[in-house]
């Protein structure tokens, strides 16, 4: 895994003699990403930078790379898990080969099939290639967008970088905060691709490439998520096998690599499927990591010692207490580059330290719970549309009274704030729903909390807080098969949450949280092949009535242990809610004071004192809101200080 870096002229003539130097700027903000090399390469209209962190061809893999004739350089960051075959395959179209690095495949892949090879690699890639033949640049992104690219577009060139934060390393540019984006990430608690919290700054949406040629940029869709197929003839037992035979492959194409290796193993059902499948291909113990807390509310570690011990694996684990994350919390959100408001970045980033320690990869189960209905959200969707069934006098007259009187609890469960978010999404349009249980502030919470002189002077301002423009990215998502295909609501919502959440939340969380360990993370749940079996399986084998994950689950029952198999999911459990109360209290007042939100002139500071004292008191539950607006508050600290 690396961090790429680069400039390009538009017009195609010779960059400023100062253009290496910025080039050499972003890849220095880049180390963590790259701790073992670095390179730069410019010719003319273009300069490309990179980072290393050596994992396949130790000595042979330097970056930026060139082919043979030199006419064709690439700066690369990610693996090509089916390299091997593309290298024997090119090989016979007369590919010559000077190194076992996959990057070479990408190099020889373009020159025979031209942008076309994208269509051919399985793997996680940030990339780009200037071919000096044609003028052009090449840049691209994987199917999933496991691997960021940011670019701008500004005084006639192209910059880009695998970090907005290497971006600003150019003195040139400029980098105003996008009003709407802010918008966007109270509702989102992320941005969403392809926009950043930047107006100058966009994101290569995943399974796009990008041409710059002629003095033109176009993006290009190379690779969609196929549609539900309701009609598979297949019985389970069939089904069974080839998910079985489709994943053990992703694994074991996982485990190529010629540094240490291991894997995330936190009790769940998916990452125990991925430890398993290791631990049947590997000659030696796997190597295994977990994070646990001393707190029994919170530690689910027993359940990654079971999993260790039954598939034999070397268990390494750190235990540490709920405060002692809360007080590393406010330190790692101020490195994330962008404001994402998922407080599991806590653990994800200890249990990211734990590994590098003894491993430079480790596996994981990302991706399993979007494509497989691992979410409650899923089954939220689904009753949703039941509950609208129901008379209407059941509805307002019985049920919503009722539900305002269950019990609020200050713990990571809170019945009374579940029924209300899952309420809210049940009278929101069916392309709205996911978003608006995952939503932080809604259009009426923004219009109370947003300063008013700020919001008028913001492109479109109070327009822009209806629903339809503030939630777009998810009716663009939800509607994106429209209309040749009939696919289901719930469908949709699959693709929602691949696209949007999984993207913009799950994935950035993971690399930046690994990146900064200088640890390479690979996720097999989103081979490609797998990938595509499962998106075309019928909905009724990922969700059977409240059943998730049934199909997995049937595949691998022999693999698992039945106290992993028979568990519900939890994920990492993080009490915000107390932490807002408690530890975290002084560092919310003083980013959130009166005095520092005036100065800010972002936020009403009387509509956020109000949110604080509700929620201090016990009043009401508002960890997501007051922890999105804490995040934000971070983020531009951390802004103004890098």
């Amino acid at each position: 895994m690396c961090g790429i870096a680069g400039i390009c002229r538009l017009d195609g003539e010779a960059l400023p003699p100062q253009a290496g130097a910025w080039v050499r700027a972003m890849t220095d903000c880049l180390t963590h990403r790259g701790p073992d090399g670095e390179g730069l390469w410019q010719a003319g209209a273009v300069c490309l930078g990179h980072r290393r962190l050596s994992i396949i061809d130790l000595a042979g893999g330097a970056q930026p790379m060139q082919d043979a004739d030199n006419t064709l350089s690439v700066t690369y960051n990610g693996e090509i898990y089916n390299f091997a075959e593309l290298r024997a395959e090119l090989q016979k179209l007369g590919a010559r080969f000077r190194t076992g690095s996959d990057t070479e495949i990408i190099l020889e892949g373009y020159r025979i099939w031209g942008p076309e090879c994208l269509t051919r690699f399985d793997g996680m890639f940030a990339f780009a290639l200037w071919d000096a033949r044609r003028r052009r640049l090449f840049c691209a992104r994987d199917r999933f967008g496991k691997k960021p690219f940011f670019y701008s577009l500004q005084h006639g060139r192209l910059h880009f970088a695998s970090e907005l934060t290497a971006l600003r390393r150019v003195p040139e540019l400029t980098f105003s905060v996008d009003p709407q984006a802010v918008m966007r990430y109270l509702a989102y608690e992320y941005v969403p691709t392809p926009n950043t919290m930047y107006s100058e700054v966009q994101s290569l949406p995943p399974a796009h490439l990008l041409l710059l040629e002629k003095g033109q940029v176009r993006l290009e869709r190379y690779w969609d998520m196929p549609v539900p197929d309701e009609s598979d003839p297949r019985d389970e037992r069939e089904l069974c096998e080839e998910l079985n035979r489709l994943l053990s492959r992703s694994v074991q194409r996982r485990m190529i690599s010629d540094v240490p290796l291991g894997v995330f193993l936190s009790g769940g059902i998916d990452s125990s499927i991925v430890a398993g499948l290791m631990a049947r291909q590997s000659a030696t113990p796997v190597k295994t990591f977990s994070i646990g807390f001393t707190e029994a509310s919170y530690d689910e570690s027993r359940f990654a010692r079971l999993a260790a011990k039954a598939f034999g694996t070397d268990h390494h684990e750190r235990v540490l207490s709920a405060g002692e994350c809360a007080d590393e919390l406010p330190g790692i959100v101020s490195r994330m580059d962008v404001p994402m408001a998922d407080a599991s970045v806590a653990p994800t980033w200890l249990l990211s330290g734990v590994a590098r320690e003894h491993v430079t990869v480790a596996l994981g189960g990302d991706g399993a719970d979007e494509l497989w209905a691992g979410y409650e959200h899923y089954i939220a969707f689904k009753t949703a549309e039941w509950y609208n069934a129901l008379p209407a006098l059941a509805r307002r007259g019985i049920i919503e009274p009722l539900a305002r009187h269950l019990p609020a609890s200050a713990g990571y469960i809170n019945p009374r704030l579940a029924v209300a978010t899952f309420l809210r999404g049940a009278h929101a349009p069916a392309w709205q729903r996911v978003q608006t249980m995952l939503t932080a502030f809604t259009p009426e919470m923004q219009r109370d909390i947003l300063a008013p002189e700020w919001l008028a002077a913001a492109a479109e301002g109070a327009d822009f807080l209806r629903s339809e423009r503030l939630f777009a990215p998810t009716r663009k998502q939800y509607e994106h098969w429209q209309p040749e295909s009939a696919a289901s609501p719930l469908a949709r919502a699959f693709h929602v949450y691949v696209r949007q959440f999984m993207l913009d939340d799950i994935l950035v969380k993971v690399d930046r949280c690994s990146m900064l360990h200088s640890l390479e993370v690979r996720a097999p749940f989103l081979d490609k092949d797998v990938a595509e079996f499962v998106a075309r399986l019928p909905l009724r084998c990922k969700l059977r009535g409240f059943k998730r994950k049934w199909l997995l689950k049937k595949a691998f029952a022999d693999l698992l242990p039945p106290g992993i198999l028979h568990r519900n999911k939890r994920g990492f459990q993080i009490p915000v809610a107390q932490w807002l109360r408690g530890r975290l209290r002084p560092l919310m007042e003083d980013l959130l004071s009166a005095e520092h939100l005036r100065r800010q002139g972002i936020f009403h500071p009387q509509a956020v004192r109000a949110l604080m004292d509700a929620h201090i008191s016990g009043r009401a539950d508002l960890r997501k809101p007051l922890w999105t607006l804490l995040v934000f508050q971070l983020w531009q600290q951390a802004r103004k200080n890098a």
